[in-house]
């Protein structure tokens, strides 16, 4: 099947109100492109590091939305001009000129698939679930992961900083906090190290059911691996939930500038040497990291490794 894709070009005050009027007339997933800049608020939580640098902004925006074969097309544009028309005396609307193309169908949520292939962490193998074993890696520790909709193949280098120090610091005993857990590699990854259990906190609901679809995978019971959704920052209930002073080793794989608030919220929750491992921190954000850990009085840093850009800086409690 092909789409039809329609682009009203329009300005950015009026984004808000035809949003609002496309979701009345049963239009759904519409694209909005502007060089607004995102605010703080929007990109908390984000997994982005460096946002790219956007031309300047002249208050022009695009939505696009899509009509499959069977809609009818002429009714719907002619209730998107007479919305336009009931919009116009409100809002300034711009150029209103309406561009129409047409795009393939494809399955978005499952496209990705094809670029993730089974790969290595030195002696662990990382897979997806709908991948065979390849025969010269059978020997390695499996991890099987389906990210989904959560943050989280393994594939990219901070994830693998990560894995590399877990292999140093886990072991039977081990009781890990995974800080923006994701689909929960790193937690699942301790677990299949030996860690004992493992405890997970993040901000995206999605993250709950890749975690127990991924431990299914990995034949570990959910009992080992506890996950919640919610800021262990600000939110007294989730750092409550987490527990104080229980857990031989926290990773955090998010990005620079919320490492630098975890380092103080994470000792409390770290036994007297235990250890701190971080990154999702682009080189360039390096030196605001270690500034934070040397302002920490509870952490010192033992450790710092590379892979491309990207840092990893592992801190033990005091």
């Amino acid at each position: 099947m092909k789409w039809k894709k329609f682009t009203l070009t329009t300005t950015t005050q009026a984004v808000d109100l035809i949003s609002s009027m496309f979701d009345d007339i049963g239009i759904e997933g519409i694209e909005i492109e502007d060089n607004v800049p995102l605010t703080e608020k929007e990109t908390k939580g984000m997994f982005i590091d460096i946002l790219p640098e956007l031309p300047p902004d002249e208050g022009v925006a695009r939505i696009s939305f899509y009509l499959d074969d069977d809609a009818d097309v002429a009714d719907y544009l002619r209730r998107v001009e007479e919305g336009l028309d009931e919009l116009s005396p409100f809002a300034d609307l711009g150029a209103r000129t309406i561009t129409a193309s047409e795009t393939e169908d494809k399955d978005w949520i499952n496209n990705w698939k094809q670029y993730f292939k089974p790969f290595t962490v030195d002696d662990i193998l990382i897979k997806p679930t709908w991948e065979t074993i390849p025969e010269e890696h059978k020997d390695k520790l499996l991890v099987q992961i389906d990210p989904g909709t959560a943050f989280g193949t393994g594939m990219h280098e901070t994830t693998q900083l990560c894995i590399r120090q877990l292999k140093k610091y886990v072991n039977r005993d081990t009781t890990v906090l995974d800080v923006g857990t994701g689909s929960g590699i790193l937690g699942i990854t301790a677990l299949k190290l030996g860690a004992k259990e493992v405890w997970g906190t993040d901000l995206d609901e999605n993250a709950i059911n890749a975690v127990r679809e991924n431990l299914e995978a990995n034949s570990i019971p959910e009992d080992r691996f506890h996950v919640l959704q919610g800021n262990i920052i600000d939110d007294v209930s989730v750092k409550e939930w987490a527990g104080y002073g229980k857990y031989d080793v926290a990773v955090a794989n998010i990005l620079a500038d919320v490492i630098i608030l975890l380092v103080d919220e994470i000792p409390a929750h770290l036994k007297k040497g235990g250890i701190f491992i971080t990154s999702g921190i682009i080189d360039m954000k390096e030196e605001a990291v270690k500034e934070a850990f040397g302002r920490c009085p509870e952490l010192e840093v033992v450790e710092i490794t590379y892979q491309g850009e990207w840092v990893s800086v592992t801190a033990r409690r005091k």
